[in-house]
């Protein structure tokens, strides 16, 4: 999934003076001493523009999670508000602070979930366009099947790789370079005998 980029939209004040923002100005306040139906109109009016809001700003499926995070935050920080001054940056900030959320859990959550299965024990013995993996191996010069041996399947550092074989940390890392896009050809050239 791309990362979304803020642009110069995104920075943009969210109401900037208005009828409606002006109108939320009086609605919010009208809420924070008891008025119900001011309420229940101002969350109404605010869900639509939201939504265009993070519908510029996330990926489709999280426009109405969003949508759904600051309706909530502001039932919660209701209380918070002061009416002498305007809705529109105090909603600014909370929006704002929501999709900053959402933009984190897309980098954090990974895009696919990974099998925990999906490791082979023993590649080895991995069968690979009617060879093993240890012929394939075979098929190379000994110094680039000990490199990728060592440190591809065995778990070595290239630094460890290069003490336990007497190349150089360069040597080591150009045999596994080398001997693995050889590697890659003999299986296309197997997989094209097929």
């Amino acid at each position: 999934m791309a990362a979304f980029e803020p642009g110069p939209a995104a920075m943009a004040p969210i109401v900037s003076g208005d009828a409606p923002g002006e109108n939320w100005d009086r609605m919010m306040a009208a809420a924070q001493v008891g008025d119900a139906n001011a309420y229940r109109t101002l969350l109404a009016q605010l869900a639509p523009w939201l939504r265009r809001y993070y519908a510029r700003r996330l990926p489709p499926a999280m426009t109405e999670d969003a949508v759904q995070d600051v309706l909530l935050a502001i039932h919660e920080k209701r209380h918070t508000y002061d009416p002498a001054r305007p809705f529109g940056p105090w909603l600014a900030a909370i929006a704002r602070y929501k999709w900053i959320d959402r933009l984190r859990s897309l980098k954090a959550e990974a895009a696919e979930p990974l099998d925990e299965t999906i490791g082979v024990p023993d590649h080895g013995d991995t069968v690979i366009a009617g060879s093993t993996f240890r012929q394939l191996l075979a098929g190379l010069k000994a110094p680039q099947a000990e490199a990728i041996r060592l440190v591809k399947l065995e778990g070595y550092s290239v630094e460890e790789a290069s003490r336990a074989t007497g190349q150089s940390v360069s040597l080591i890392k150009v045999n596994i370079h080398r001997g693995i896009k050889h590697l890659t050809n003999m299986i296309k050239a197997a997989g094209d005998a097929d």
